[in-house]
Formats: C-alpha cells, structure tokens, sequence
C-alpha cells in the first residue's frame, strides 16, 4: 500500500488545454456522429473516410478556436482520503491516525451464479488491519466550463452543425482531463506507479494500475453516490452541481473514484436481488421504495410484485 502524497481535498483551476490534446480518445468522437470505426483508421476507411476526414479537420479548426479564444475552461478537484473496507462499505477517515469517520462510500456486489467471485469495489481497499498502514481512496471531479455557452449561440444562429461539434469536442476534452489527471495521480500525486511510462493506445485500452469507476456506470450503477463525492472535493468551487437526480453540470463532467489495488478491474453489478436491495437500503438510510427507485436499472425483480407477494 502506497500512501498518496496528500490527504484531503485540491483544486485545478484554469488548467491548460493543450496538455489535455495527447490524451483525446476521438473514436467516441466518431460515434458521436453516427460513424463507426476505430480512429484514427476511420479515416482512410472506404465508405465513411471521406466524410470522417472532413469531421476531423472541422473539429480540429474550432478546438483551436475554442483554446485561442478561451472558450473553454478546464477545472478540476481531486483528494485521497484514509479508507478501510466495512463489508461492502469503504469508510473514509478525516486523517491517518484514523479515529474519525469523514464519511462512507456504499457499493454494491455482484450477484451472479456463475462460478467465480461476485465482485464489489469495496472488495479493492483493504480492511482495517492493526499495527500496520492502512489503505486509501481517491477521488476526482472534472469539468469543462464553457461548451453550453457557446453551443447556445450556434444555436441561436441556426448553426447546429457547431452547436452539436462544440459539445461532442467539450466531452471529448473532459474525459481527456479525466484521462491525463489519473495519469498524474498513478505516477505523482498518489505515486504508487512513478515509473509508468505508456503510450495513448495503452491508456485508452485502460493498460495501467488501478480504476476510476463513475457513479452511475456499470461497477458502481447507484448515481447518488456522486453527493459524496461532490461534497467532500467541495466541487461546487469549481463550478460543478448535481441536479435534483443527480446529473452532473456543466454536461462536460466527470467525476468517480480512484483505486490503487494491483488487481482492482472494472465489472459490471449487473441485476441484484431484493435481499442486496434491501441490505442498501439499511445501509444508505432510505426506504425501500427510495432505494428501488434510484437503483430501478439493475433490479432482478418487479418491486410492486414482490410487495404484494410478500404480503400475501
């Protein structure tokens, strides 16, 4: 177990685009526009090549315009906090000496019958072992300010062809943000990998130590656990809210966890019974029904079935 540089929460104000353009994967950029393919072979392909190369070089003449102009504005908050796995809780501690509960992260297990473990995220922190340095969780939220502003102007000058490029290019730019940060965690900030030394292709295809799962995506479906992470990185001074049902703002966001464990991988909860619904719910202090509402894409079950069956 490596111990992060610092505990507690930072900011990254104003951070400098052009160091984030390395680190764009354009093959969503693609998709975004309906064209399938992997870049940057889209763009000699023989049906879409044509087009996919007009796309490009349309998007790389407002990207430079969005930098010169300061259209866009990348800001970010990060930390790493003292952790050790409760079950399938992480419990966050205010330092190292480990006393104080700063706040607990919940996750959920998988539930399958295959062979093999049924993996949860808190499976990746340590628990609490006496005498020794115990484990750590980080956590990041980033955003670029600016692309809502400047598709609303294309829009009001019927230009939705920009109006949609400015936001497919603010998204593609946020996850590079996303993408270069834990870079800098892994080999600085939390340290446990000083030596790493990959290519753009190894990082897109996730070839590095450790995960950055997101609420709401499929190793963490519960999206409420981003009102934790939002207030403990103190996000709103960055400019970042989450709505009444937890959608980030501005749209080009992202924010989740940072593991370090060697073996940590991404999976997918995938359907949950009502005993693990039920278990959340004591967890989380909610009501049943609150709890299937916010976890209603994974449930293995119809709740108002199960209620009346279980009244019967």
């Amino acid at each position: 177990i490596v111990k992060p540089s610092f505990l507690g929460q930072r900011t990254l104000e104003d951070y400098p685009l052009e160091s984030l353009l390395p680190f764009i994967d354009w093959t969503p950029f693609f998709i975004a526009w309906e064209m399938r393919g992997i870049y940057p072979t889209i763009l000699n392909d023989p049906m879409q090549g044509f087009e996919a190369k007009k796309l490009f070089e349309d998007a790389q003449k407002l990207l430079e315009r969005m930098i010169l102009e300061r259209r866009f504005i990348a800001q970010a908050t990060f930390g790493f906090w003292p952790a050790s796995r409760s079950q399938d809780d992480i419990v966050l501690y205010t330092d190292d000496s480990r006393t104080e509960v700063e706040n607990v992260i919940h996750t959920l297990r998988q539930q399958r019958d295959s062979v093999g473990p049924n993996y949860a995220l808190a499976d990746f922190i340590a628990p609490p072992i006496d005498g020794k340095e115990g484990d750590y969780l980080g956590m990041f939220a980033v955003t670029i300010h600016g692309a809502d502003e400047m598709a609303r102007k294309f829009e009001l000058e019927h230009d939705d062809y920009n109006a949609i490029m400015v936001k497919a290019l603010a998204d593609r730019l946020v996850e590079a943000f996303a993408e270069k940060l834990h870079q800098d965690v892994r080999k600085e900030h939390w340290g446990y990998a000083p030596d790493e030394v990959l290519e753009n292709t190894d990082l897109i295809r996730e070839r590095y130590r450790g995960i950055r799962p997101a609420p709401g995506y499929p190793a963490c479906p519960e999206h409420t656990e981003k009102r934790t992470i939002f207030a403990l990185l103190e996000a709103e001074g960055v400019g970042m809210t989450l709505s009444e049902n937890c959608a980030m703002l501005p749209a080009s966001s992202v924010s989740g966890f940072y593991f370090a464990h060697p073996e940590s991988k991404y999976f997918a909860v995938a359907r949950i019974g009502r005993d693990q619904v039920q278990d959340y719910a004591r967890r989380k202090g909610w009501t049943l029904e609150e709890t299937e509402r916010w976890l209603g894409p994974v449930l293995s079950y119809e709740p108002e079935v199960e209620r009346v069956v279980a009244a019967d």
